[in-house]
């Protein structure tokens, strides 16, 4: 007689909510403990945690900023030309997405970055189908230099590829677990809220995200998940609806 073991709650894993995803970080977020630049350890542990969600077998798509190397907005309020300057903080995204890319690599997750600005030589042009593709068989997309327009911000970056990827999500990755009726850093009295909707970051000015952002996510009907990405392994608890985080969404 052959034996079989019956199948108990147990064993059966629960279905994950998003199966596309969009991670969108600072620049900041990538020097750690420094001042400026990259710290080495911060990028390898950020690269950890993007691993664990894609172990999951959701797919990753990834927008950071460049506040870590240069911003354009600050380099235009000191008196140079704006266009320039915002041109140069897509140059700083390259350069947080070909180190995060070189991180994942050494974690063996398979991984491309598609860059805004044509720099055949280090990364892909940006192709809608081709990036969709590249997630499809596992990897992880990068996408650098911003919209590859001046005066678009990198969360208008993250938003927008999130829309052209069909994303389920947006995931904010913040130095905070969520969005705060205040800053709770100045404002002990602060309430989080578990959440609230894309009219109520707008009209409060929560700062969750730039208003151009907010408008896109909304219009296209993409949750803002924001999460404290300084936690680690934190990437992976709230794409799978666990710990502290605020949803960004139409009530």
């Amino acid at each position: 007689m052959v034996m079989t073991a019956n199948k108990t709650e147990d064993n059966i894993q629960p279905a994950l909510p998003y199966k596309r995803v969009m991670l969108k970080m600072s620049g900041e977020v990538l020097m750690g403990p420094q001042e400026f630049g990259l710290h080495a350890d911060t990028v390898q542990r950020v690269a950890q945690d993007i691993k664990e969600v894609v172990d999951l077998g959701v797919e990753v798509c990834v927008v950071v900023g460049a506040g870590n190397i240069f911003r354009g907005v600050s380099g235009a309020a000191t008196g140079m030309d704006r266009t320039t300057a915002d041109y140069m903080g897509m140059l700083g995204i390259v350069i947080n997405a070909l180190a995060l890319q070189n991180a994942l690599e050494n974690l063996e997750v398979q991984t491309r970055v598609q860059s805004g600005i044509r720099m055949d030589s280090i990364c892909e042009p940006y192709i809608r189908r081709k990036a969709m593709r590249h997630m499809q068989k596992g990897r992880v997309v990068i996408f650098a230099a911003g919209t590859g327009n001046p005066y678009f911000t990198s969360d208008t970056a993250g938003a927008l590829r999130a829309s052209e990827m069909d994303c389920d999500a947006i995931f904010k990755g913040s130095k905070v677990d969520g969005v705060y009726s205040a800053d709770p850093e100045k404002d002990p009295s602060a309430v989080r809220f578990d959440r609230i909707s894309y009219i109520d970051v707008l009209t409060k000015d929560l700062r969750v995200m730039d208003a151009t952002a907010i408008s896109l996510a909304r219009e296209n009907n993409i949750p803002i998940i924001i999460f404290s990405v300084k936690e680690k392994g934190n990437f992976a608890q709230v794409v799978q609806s666990r710990g502290s985080y605020t949803i960004v969404t139409n009530k």
